[in-house]
């Protein structure tokens, strides 16, 4: 699909987006407290093309309910990020059973939280709804470089004959000519995929699981310097010892430590304007991987707004 029927894909439809009382939303903040948003949290549990294991549908409801136990002081940074931030959580609206359909609501909640000139970070479900999220982002900004965390290049042209495939959600993003992608923690590929890697090389710079001990980040601060980023992160780029909650988990993946790392490196030296954390699957009775999601993001947030650029 060229960038102009996928711009014009996206058509936006008018939303009326509603928050959840503090209490109910992301980190449970009480409802006393009051604050100016400058994040939205937007739970979408779209669960079309899982292609393995299933239940990501129920990730957003599940990262919210795990963040009322995650602490609110940031012992790095030395604060309670979401009292200068303000953090907000969208009610859950309806998915269309349709995926295209899905992803045109999902451009369109983007693209007002954008004129509101607020930051989104959507809860999913699964990979395939980054294209949908980053389409109005795409029409706002000249160039835009997704800084991807995930075990799959997910450059696929369609994956069971599905173009807007979970396989296929970042060959869907470079279909804007102004996308640019930095891949973290890949270590699954497919022959078909190579082709198109080695053609768009100028776009795809990819730091393989393979090289972990090798990488040079460096090269990714001077990569990611003064760009506009939003962030895609697919929990199956954890190593499966910390997260098994995941549709297709893979061994030989990242850590916490070395994630956050890499994160707060983007943060410092770019412009994060915009997340999604997509792909847990929740296990019954194991509250440690939705836990280990609600306080990524929270850290991705953090981060985000600690080291923002003033203009």
């Amino acid at each position: 699909m060229g960038a102009k029927k996928t711009q014009k894909f996206f058509k936006y439809i008018w939303l009326k987006v509603k928050y959840l009382p503090n209490k109910k939303g992301f980190l449970g903040i009480d409802n006393k407290f009051t604050f100016k948003e400058k994040v939205v949290v937007v739970p979408f549990g779209l669960e079309k093309t899982v292609s393995y294991g299933g239940g990501t549908k129920n990730g957003p409801k599940e990262i919210i309910k795990a963040s009322y136990q995650v602490e609110l002081y940031d012992e790095e940074l030395n604060c309670e990020p979401y009292k200068k931030i303000g953090i907000k959580t969208l009610k859950p609206f309806k998915i269309e059973k349709n995926i295209e359909k899905a992803l045109k609501k999902m451009s369109s909640v983007n693209e007002e939280i954008l004129n509101k000139k607020l930051f989104p970070i959507t809860f999913g479900g699964e990979h395939s709804i980054t294209p949908g999220c980053i389409a109005p982002f795409v029409n706002r900004y000249k160039k835009l470089c997704l800084l991807h965390f995930d075990a799959h290049a997910d450059l696929r042209e369609s994956y069971n004959g599905q173009k807007f495939s979970h396989a296929s959600a970042i060959k869907r993003c470079l279909d804007h000519k102004n996308v640019s992608v930095i891949s973290f923690g890949i270590r699954n590929i497919s022959r078909s995929e190579v082709p198109y890697l080695k053609k768009n090389s100028s776009r795809i710079n990819i730091f393989w699981a393979k090289d972990k001990l090798n990488w040079n980040l460096n090269k990714f601060k001077k990569l990611i310097k003064n760009k506009t980023v939003y962030l895609t992160f697919d929990v199956d780029g954890l190593d499966s010892s910390i997260m098994p909650a995941t549709g297709t988990p893979e061994p030989g993946g990242l850590l916490w430590d070395e994630t956050l790392n890499i994160i707060k490196i983007a943060a410092k030296n770019s412009n994060i304007v915009g997340a999604d954390i997509n792909e847990l699957s929740p296990i019954k009775g194991f509250n440690s991987y939705n836990f280990l999601v609600a306080k990524l993001a929270y850290k991705i947030i953090a981060y985000s707004f600690e080291f923002k650029k003033t203009k």
